[in-house]
């Protein structure tokens, strides 16, 4: 099974799920080919109901921590209770390209 995967089940089986994104984005880093290290997650629960961004992010993390520990190096949380989400037209942000790592030296080549 891969991260992704690995990643949208536990969340899926952690939350009441209203509404669940993951995406890879590690293409978007200074990472190798097809690597699972960076994702962006939109997940729409009740549970989120009355938690700070704080609280919120923490759930997630302590969910994946098994995944963190094991290589993924980023995640884009975007969670929200389902008000929220519909005060943002079903719609997360878009993450910014990366602008660090060697990306930034010119000899790294893709």
């Amino acid at each position: 099974m891969s991260v992704q995967q690995t990643i949208e089940e536990k969340l899926q089986q952690g939350f009441d799920v209203q509404e669940l994104s993951v995406e890879n984005e590690s293409h978007m880093h200074s990472v190798p080919a097809n690597s699972e290290t960076h994702f962006k997650v939109t997940l729409v629960s009740g549970a989120f109901a009355g938690q700070g961004k704080v609280k919120r992010h923490q759930a997630i993390y302590r969910l994946l921590a098994e995944e963190m520990a094991a290589g993924v190096h980023a995640l884009a949380l975007h969670l929200y209770t389902p008000d929220e989400w519909a005060a943002q037209d079903g719609v997360s942000p878009a993450s910014p390209n990366c602008m660090g790592g060697s990306k930034r030296d010119p000899a790294f080549k893709e």
